[in-house]
């Protein structure tokens, strides 16, 4: 049982450096991941050992080793959430009449991993494979605003770090800030024209076992309700949260 707590700390370690777009200070890491600096520093050799992760020494950085990729692999190649959640997002699709899609954080991107489109629906870019900023969409939002706050400012430090895609949206880290706060008062995210204009999402995310926003599921329509599209994403999101062996997160009613 000693041994659990290091385990959590390392994953903690392991997920914080996937989140990056390139590797980082050792002190970054250890104040991100609310970690002694000392403990960071032995959790970190560990990984470096085993292949987890590098230590660029010249720059005093450490980013994600090859043990990390082919982990990476091994998931692409089982795709277990996926599987989990093919047939949970085609049942929402036909309960609400609109495209909807599961996305997971890559960066400061989100990538569409599954998606069911509506037919008679207007064609959209969120295709399987395809890449967009979070921080314009509901699915990025729905995670962002789950993260912790130290991750969040890891990945968005400045305006440098948000791209513009149609002149609307967050653009520095304190309209982001208030973007996620609304987000976690809802209980769900949403964006409105600032991916695709003349469309809008709505999102929840999907949680593991430690709380931790693995995927979004979202909706994208034109003209609907968005409480009950909401309610009805939330839904999906807490089942899919229940099949991955977490819990699902008490969120606020549409109606307050």
């Amino acid at each position: 049982m000693a041994q659990v707590p290091a385990a959590t700390r390392t994953l903690r370690v392991l997920r914080y450096l996937a989140a990056q777009p390139e590797p980082v200070p050792l002190d970054q890491i250890a104040r991100s991941c609310g970690l002694p600096r000392s403990t960071a520093y032995h959790l970190l050799r560990a990984m470096v050992d085993e292949g987890f992760a590098t230590h660029l020494v010249e720059e005093h950085r450490f980013g994600l080793g090859l043990a990390a990729f082919e982990v990476g692999s091994g998931y692409a190649r089982q795709e277990p959430l996926q599987r989990i959640a093919r047939r949970t997002l085609a049942a929402l699709t036909d309960r609400v009449g609109e495209s909807t899609h599961l996305a997971v954080l890559h960066g400061r991107d989100v990538l569409y991993v599954v998606e069911e489109r509506a037919s008679g629906r207007p064609p959209l870019v969120t295709d399987v494979g395809v890449r967009l900023p979070a921080h314009l969409t509901a699915s990025g939002r729905a995670i962002l605003a789950r993260l912790p706050a130290a991750q969040v400012r890891a990945l968005y430090p400045d305006g440098s770090a948000f791209t513009d895609r149609h002149g609307i949206g967050p653009a520095t880290p304190g309209e982001l800030r208030a973007v996620l706060r609304d987000a976690r008062a809802r209980g769900w995210a949403v964006e409105d024209g600032e991916v695709t204009p003349g469309l809008a999402s709505v999102a929840a995310a999907v949680l593991d076992h430690n709380a931790h926003p693995v995927a979004a599921v979202a909706v994208t329509y034109q003209d609907a309700d968005p409480d009950r599209l909401a309610r009805e994403v939330r839904r999906t999101a807490d089942l899919l949260t229940r099949r991955l062996g977490g819990v699902a997160a008490d969120r606020p009613s549409t109606a307050t």
